[in-house]
This record gives structure tokens, sequence and C-alpha cells, in this order.
């Protein structure tokens, strides 16, 4: 499962990979269903999009915090905290500070156009873009100092440079001691916790900011072990049944009765499905990445390095693509196939032609630098096309 040449899980990177691509169609379907969103489809899906979007939206995020915890532990066990934390401002606070002041503004613009909220071309809306704060869809805050969605590189900085101490002290200790059922049953209790009692503390992507810090902790902590990768390979066939039942209780629940909105014991009912659920996905996740991915390719190699461009560009051109056919009497089945297609070549074609060239564009898209025998290769590939 392991690399012996480069140290690295390229099951993990696969899953990073893979991922991405679910979050991208995610956000693609989300311009159909009927869930709150920066701009809808003259025409909403209760059908097929609707059951895309409750069968990935729950644990999409949470599986990418565990990942997180455990790139920053090995991350940590090669360079000391002052070079850790320059590569996490370089990597994560530049792509955000591009989203927050370049990428924002046309997706909040495109938002209040399509809600009646603002009359005017974008030129006339941008010095409006500092007005307040962005809070919530629909507000009346226009500065969007997360990012829309960038917010995950926000959590994921933050949590890095306050946990750093912690985990300094701890790393010794973390990744060596053996995983097991007992961990496996009592993890989800702070879990659940963190869920019923203080998931309503700034909610992103339909879970608490506790939420996703105990899921980097213990991704750092616990998924980091080597015993760990050993229990997933007993474990992952069950954890897979569980998330079955799991996601098929959540969809039933929510197309028959919604979503619980008051505290109340059902609420909490349906808080421990979706933290049960969440929790078996990850293990099943991490099961299937490690029978059937641990190999790395050409392929691998190229979509690994595109994922960051990729995650930082993929809502703004969605959102802006959908502002250009959300009123046109198309059938919806062939917006969705634009929508998908459409974007999809864009993103590429920016990364492939332009980002992954040049050093001005990696660095604002997180990406290592290219050494100069890189740049000459770059210049001689372009010069084929």
């Amino acid at each position: 499962m392991e690399s012996k040449a480069s140290g690295r899980y390229h099951d993990l990177d696969w899953i990073k990979v893979v991922l991405m691509f679910i979050v991208f169609l995610y956000h693609c379907s989300m311009f159909f269903n009927s869930f709150e969103w920066h701009i809808k489809n003259n025409k909403i899906n209760h059908t097929y999009i609707e059951f895309f979007s409750l069968l990935t939206g729950n644990w999409i995020m949470p599986v990418f915090f565990v990942i997180s915890g455990i790139a920053t532990y090995h991350a940590l066990k090669r360079r000391n905290g002052l070079i850790f934390v320059k590569e996490r401002l370089l990597r994560l606070g530049i792509p955000l500070i591009l989203g927050i002041f370049l990428l924002s503004p046309l997706q909040v613009y495109i938002e209040r156009v399509t809600n009646n909220q603002f009359k005017g071309s974008f030129l006339e809306f941008f010095p409006h873009y500092f007005d307040g704060l962005y809070l919530e869809i629909g507000g009346r805050g226009n500065f969007a100092f997360f990012g829309h969605h960038l917010w995950y590189l926000l959590m994921l900085l933050l949590f890095s440079v306050i946990l750093l101490p912690f985990f300094l002290k701890t790393i010794n200790k973390a990744g060596q001691k053996e995983f097991s059922i007992f961990h496996f049953l009592l993890i989800p209790i702070p879990l659940s916790a963190a869920a019923l009692i203080v998931n309503g503390f700034v909610n992103l992507a339909s879970w608490g900011i506790i939420f996703y810090l105990l899921l980097f902790c213990f991704g750092f902590y616990f998924f980091a072990r080597e015993s760990l990768r050993e229990f997933v390979r007993k474990i992952g066939l069950f954890a897979g049944a569980m998330s079955v039942l799991g996601t098929t209780s959540y969809i039933i629940w929510v197309m028959l009765y919604g979503f619980p909105v008051d505290v109340s014991l059902s609420w909490a009912i349906f808080m421990m499905i979706r933290v049960s659920l969440v929790w078996n996905m990850i293990f099943f996740i991490l099961y299937l990445g490690g029978k059937y991915l641990s190999f790395s390719n050409k392929i691998l190699n190229y979509t690994s390095e595109a994922s960051m461009p990729f995650y930082v560009l993929h809502q703004p051109i969605i959102i802006l693509l959908g502002f250009i056919i959300y009123n046109l009497e198309w059938p919806l089945h062939v917006k969705l196939i634009f929508l998908v297609t459409i974007a999809i070549t864009i993103i590429g074609c920016l990364h492939h032609f332009l980002i992954r060239r040049f050093n001005f564009l990696r660095i604002l898209f997180g990406l290592k630098e290219l050494k100069r025998e890189n740049i000459h290769s770059e210049i001689v590939e372009i010069g084929k096309l």
C-alpha cells in the first residue's frame, strides 16, 4: 500500500483525486436540486439529481479532513514546525486570498442578480462586494472572507496552526499504538457529541467546525497508525454494509419527512444516523482505496497535482456557466451534460495550458514551483503543440 521509493500512500492520493471529482459533480447537482445554493436552474429536479446530492453530501468533506489529518502527520515527520507553517501559508493561504478577492466577487454578484438583490453590471457591483460580511446564501453582506467554497482551505489552515504545538508534542506517540475495535466503537462518541451539542457553531457543508476539527485530529492521531490500515482490511466490508444501511435510512428519512429543524428526539436520532454514516463511510473508502488503488502511474501524478487548481476553479466556473443557462428552456439532461462537460473542459484547459506551466500561476493556485530544468521541458512541450 506504500510506495517504498517515495514513502507515499498512493491509495490516499487516488482517494483525494476521486473525491475532488465527486465534489465537482456535487456542486453541479446543487444547481438543479431543491436545496439552497447560490444560483438555481429554472426547473428543479427532485429525482436522480437530488438523490445524488443526498447520497454524497454527508461524507465528502469529513473524509477530506481525515485525509488532511493523515497528511499533516506525515508532513510533520519530515519537517519542523516553522517549515510546515510556511508551506501551509503558501499552499493554502495564497489560493484562499485568490478566491476571496478575485473568484468570490463574481459568485456573489451572480447570486445577488439572480435573487433580485442587485441590478446592474459586475463592474457596478464590485465596489459593493466589500459591503458587510457574507454569512449565508441570500443574506445582505457581500464580502466572502472565507472564499466561498474555499472555506476548507481556511479551516485547514486554522486547524494546522492552532493544533501545531499539540501535534509537535505528541507526534512520536501518534501513529504507533494498535488501532482496535475499541477505538472504532469509542471514537464516534465525541463526534456524536459535536454533532448534537455544538453542530450549530458555524455550519459548513452541513457540519459544524468542531466536527471537522475532531476528524482532523483523529486523522492525525489515529488514522495515521499503521495498525489502522490492517484494521481497515478486516472491517472494511462491515463498514461498507453499515454505510449502505445508514445512507438508505438517511435518504428515506429526508424524502419522507424532510430535514428536522427543531431540537427533539427525532432530530437527535437523525443526527446519530448521519454520524454513523460518515464514520463507516470513512473506513469503507479507505478499505476500497487500499484494496484497489495502491499503485501510481502518470494519470495519478498529473491529476494529483491538478486537484488544487481544479478545486479552486470549479465552483466559480459552474456558477458562471449556470448563470448563462439557468433561464434557457433546454431539457434538464442537456443542461446537466453541458454544465459538466464544459466546466471540466474549461478547468482542464486552464490548468494544462496555463497554470501548470508558469510559476507565478502555480504559486497562486497552491502548487510547488517548477525547477529550471522542468520549466525548459514545459517550454519544449508547448513548442510541440
